[in-house]
């Protein structure tokens, strides 16, 4: 039998799992739920992009829509907050349902968010089911990845993780996000109230320190605009010269009075090399790059289908990438 797919939240995020989930063998599309009425009653393939209609109609009503499709797996790209979200994932598990996720902050709550963290691992657990926070960062970039590369070391004493995109092949809300347009005060204010940033960095360090065994003293996350030189485009904006052309992040996480971890993190439009690279100093020092670097949107839609048959199989509770299967492409069965 396919594996049963209800999609809650179809943002840009959430339909590109769709697309993906519409192309997988074993995989079906049986649900799309979003809070947007505007939604409401479309085709789920037609909404999607899938290139085609489905006969699945978006509806607003989760817990209707669940009991009406009886799907095995949820995905989520809803916020990225965990209190945000919390009210929604208690509905899921409500219905006994397995939940695959892009909140950011649920990659690795268990620093920042940990009374909200054994909550949804309690619920989990009661209902019998298994809850993933994933995408490509957190979720694998910037944690699972280098995480993983130390599995070849004899003694590790420190992780620099450097992250470098041209943003303007992402996607709208993205450029948003890092203050692309904005004057230098614009740019501020919106550090200020949470809403220019990248979230994540936090998590990905805790995942990085409790996976090499080192106590936390302190994690700083620094944010500066990147301002542009020259008029640099997207599909979707113009940059002037003076304004903000996106952001610069660094992630510290502190032991023993030294920085062990660092995650620095480029979004710019009009950046001219793209990369993802990692830099472990140890027995042996190890040291990557990826040319290009890895597509954020098709990665986080990516992790969540690849990660659907763990979930699926895992034992219930919270999970996180430290502790499921390194998920690898899933062809569908």
């Amino acid at each position: 039998m396919p594996i049963r797919v209800m999609h809650f939240g179809l943002g840009p995020i959430g339909c590109a799992v769709a697309r993906q989930v519409a192309r997988r063998k074993g995989m079906k599309l049986v649900a799309g739920v979003d809070i947007d009425a505007a939604k409401a009653g479309q085709d789920l393939g037609t909404l999607a992009g899938v290139g085609r209609k489905i006969g699945v109609k978006v509806s607003t009503d989760a817990a209707k829509t669940i009991r009406a499709t009886k799907p095995d797996v949820i995905v989520m790209c809803t916020g990225s907050s965990v209190k945000t979200v919390l009210p929604q994932i208690e509905a899921l598990l409500k219905a006994k349902k397995p939940i695959v996720s892009t909140t950011e902050e649920l990659a690795y709550p268990w620093y920042t968010h940990v009374r909200q963290a054994r909550r949804i691992d309690a619920l989990a657990t009661k209902a019998k089911v298994a809850v993933l926070g994933t995408g490509v960062n957190p979720g694998y970039a910037m944690d699972a990845l280098p995480i993983a590369l130390t599995a070849v070391c004899e003694q590790v004493e420190s992780i620099r993780v450097s992250r470098v995109q041209d943003a303007s092949r992402r996607r709208l809300p993205f450029q948003q996000k890092i203050g692309a347009g904005l004057t230098i005060e614009q740019f501020q204010a919106k550090v200020r109230d949470g809403s220019v940033r990248h979230v994540g960095l936090t998590e990905s360090i805790a995942m990085i320190a409790d996976a090499m065994g080192w106590r936390l003293e302190r994690i700083t996350d620094d944010i500066q605009p990147k301002i542009a030189g020259e008029t640099v485009t997207s599909e979707f904006l113009a940059v002037d010269p003076g304004y903000v052309c996106g952001i610069i992040q660094d992630g510290v996480g502190y032991v023993g009075g030294r920085p062990l971890i660092h995650l620095h993190m480029e979004a710019t439009i009009g950046q001219p090399e793209s990369y993802d690279a990692v830099e472990i100093v140890g027995t042996p020092s190890l040291s990557m790059k990826l040319p290009g670097g890895i597509h954020g949107d098709i990665a986080t839609a990516s992790m969540v289908v690849n990660s659907i048959p763990h979930v699926l199989a895992a034992p219930p509770g919270l999970h996180t990438m430290r502790d499921l299967p390194l998920p690898s492409f899933f062809p569908g069965r």
